[in-house]
């Protein structure tokens, strides 16, 4: 096994970076769900808010953002031409499930690791909160390349 000049493995390495990664995506997600909620409350409309999802994403590491509404619907997103719907049942089977859990309550934090995704099986890495206005999932995702830069 290899190590580093610290002492960890590089699989310990790999892992300590993943956390470090988490916990800036959740803070990402949480700052997010309360822009979700000022922007309704001041009136924002879809295509507006949609727009400044863009912005964000093209400038920053941030790649996707996927917001439902409380049936797992995409209501916000910067991926235009989507038809994507969040699974309601956190048991289903789909890399996208666990986060039906921020729906009906019993989490309101879901941390997925670096993945392989369904739809093309690019490398991933997706975080979500609750809504702070109703029940939705606040989703934000890195795409692989971008966690190494």
């Amino acid at each position: 096994m290899y190590f580093l000049s610290s002492g960890m493995s590089v699989a310990d390495e790999a892992m300590q970076k993943e956390n470090i990664v988490s916990k800036h995506m959740v803070a990402q997600a949480m700052l997010t769900a309360h822009y979700i909620d000022a922007a309704l409350n001041a009136g924002m409309d879809t295509a507006a808010i949609n727009a400044t999802l863009a912005s964000v994403a093209e400038q920053s590491v941030i790649s996707e953002f996927w917001i439902s509404d409380e049936h797992g619907n995409i209501q916000f997103t910067n991926v235009g031409g989507t038809s994507f719907k969040f699974p309601t049942d956190a048991d289903a089977d789909s890399q996208a499930a666990p986060f039906a859990a921020l729906l009906n309550g019993t989490k309101t934090i879901v941390v997925q690791n670096t993945q392989p995704r369904e739809i093309e099986g690019a490398l991933f890495k997706y975080v979500g909160v609750a809504g702070i206005d109703k029940p939705r999932i606040v989703q934000i995702g890195i795409a692989g390349s971008q966690m190494s830069q």
